[in-house]
């Protein structure tokens, strides 16, 4: 062999055979350092599998430190593993400090878990998300309202987080908001973009509250950059608002104790204000008798006395008589139906009670 061969002639084309190999193995420092090096290899992406990879490749360069220092009394072998060591800690400092860094309060952690990672968005989108709302818990104090009706004007979307909130119009009680639901859904979904408006119901803490909140402005330019927190939100918002349809349903009944479904077409025709005065107006014009014509006096005409006998009180008029409980049913269905057709010309019919099964 040549003295001008390169090393990479002697290690392809000219390879140095071992001569003999060693009947003893290594240390136990040594294997401990493979083992540990092989599962430091195995580990996951993403900041905590990196910090996973790091600690175990740290502590298998460190053993082989020891293995260098005692048993293979190299001070090459010491060296460059202890560079090793120390560089495989520098980085794990930095993804700890990164980790803490980047962490969110207890609040916007719990909203995750709750609310978020059931669906699957991933931990970077959500930190967008929060980012939006400046990270920032808001407080409600017990009795202080968050929107007044008709005076606070539709400039943002909150979530509630704590306590509960009382939604109410001209002072009668619609309904809860209760913790991981939205505000003011309905009155973000009701108004476009370029328009304003006010709030058509208020809404006032009956706990203690905690609430986060997105402006209007920011978060529509958020939505118009990510598809994905677009649709996000679409879909939180639309189960929001079907729980808040579904609670007002509760309060819905008919006149006769039957209950109403808020997604019957005709159901606007029965919750109208206008169709049950009417039917209160009717009720008394249908009792009293047909008028005498304007203009005719009555006639009397004078007759011989009758013989004496008994008179019976007058009966009562029609629709001042109930029937007994133990009479039959027909009297009631009638007096029903003449209600029915005598309304029927001042608004719809009323809506189904009874759909047909699927």
């Amino acid at each position: 062999m040549s003295s001008n061969s390169t090393l990479l002639d002697r290690i392809v084309f000219y390879p140095i055979l071992c001569e003999g190999w060693k009947h003893s193995m290594e240390g136990p420092m040594y294997h401990l350092a493979g083992f540990f090096l092989l599962l430091g290899f195995m580990g996951g992406s993403g900041t905590v599998g990196s910090i996973f990879i790091f600690a175990l490749l740290a502590i298998g360069f460190f053993c082989d430190v020891l293995w260098g220092w005692l048993d293979a009394c190299g001070l090459d072998i010491f060296t460059w593993n202890m560079l090793l060591v120390l560089t495989c800690l520098l980085q794990l400092a930095h993804l700890v400090y990164q980790l803490r860094q980047h962490a969110l309060p207890e609040e916007f952690d719990m909203l995750y878990k709750q609310v978020c990672q059931p669906l699957q968005v991933p931990p970077q989108v959500y930190k967008e998300i929060v980012k939006c709302c400046e990270e920032q818990v808001l407080p409600l104090a017990k009795d202080q309202t968050y929107a007044v009706e008709g005076k606070t004007s539709i400039d943002r979307l909150s979530f509630l987080l704590s306590g509960r909130v009382i939604v109410s119009q001209d002072g009668q009680f619609l309904h809860y908001v209760f913790p991981y639901q939205f505000l003011d859904s309905p009155e973000w979904e009701s108004l476009p973009p370029s328009e304003e408006g006010t709030f058509q119901v208020t809404l006032t803490a009956e706990t203690d509250c905690s609430f986060i909140t997105w402006q209007r402005k920011d978060l529509y330019l958020l939505l118009a950059k990510d598809r994905y927190i677009a649709r996000l939100f679409s879909v939180l918002l639309g189960f929001d608002i079907s729980e808040k349809l579904y609670a007002l349903n509760e309060k819905f009944f008919a006149k006769f104790g039957l209950r109403f479904d808020i997604r019957l077409p005709s159901l606007y025709h029965v919750l109208g204000p206008a169709s049950s005065d009417m039917e209160v107006e009717k009720e008394p014009e249908e009792s009293e008798g047909p008028a005498a014509p304007l203009g005719h006096s009555p006639t009397f005409v004078q007759t011989a006395p009758a013989a004496p006998c008994t008179v019976s009180p007058p009966a009562p008029p029609a629709h001042l008589r109930r029937p007994r409980p133990d009479s039959d049913l027909s009297a009631s269905g009638s007096l029903l139906r003449s209600n029915r057709q005598a309304s029927a010309e001042r608004r719809a019919p009323l809506a189904p009670t009874q759909t047909p099964e699927l």
